[in-house]
């Protein structure tokens, strides 16, 4: 059964860093997939956050998080990451990994057919 795990979430004041991490167990080759991030916030809609390709590695990112968010990925350890730097009050949410088998260009939520239960991210002012 396919599944993502994410983990490092947690409460931190504004300006600080949290990493994030999703362990993957896929159906096919994690190097497969391209991965990204999204989250949510209370009464608001998922939004995409961040994604890095299956073939090239390109990562893309929302206007929102340019500059201070950095998306990585370990193969051989089917391992995700998040690096959250300059953190705001406006970047609390649940946050969630996700999988789109050999999706070269994955922005959107129906890109992804796999998801993890998420994990919290509360910065305080």
């Amino acid at each position: 059964q396919a599944q993502l795990v994410e983990s490092g979430g947690g409460l931190v004041q504004a300006g600080g860093s949290l990493g994030l991490s999703c362990t993957a167990s896929l159906r096919n080759s994690f190097s497969r997939y391209t991965i990204g991030w999204f989250r949510q916030a209370p009464g608001k809609d998922r939004e995409f956050v961040a994604a890095i390709s299956w073939l090239s590695g390109r990562t893309s990112y929302a206007d929102s998080v340019k500059g201070r968010f950095a998306i990585s990925r370990d193969d051989a350890k089917n391992t995700l990451f998040l690096q959250m730097n300059s953190l705001k009050p406006e970047d609390t949410a649940v946050y969630y990994c996700a999988a789109a088998y050999r999706v070269t260009v994955a922005a959107k939520s129906d890109d992804y057919d796999t998801w993890g239960q998420g994990t919290q991210v509360t910065v305080s002012s």
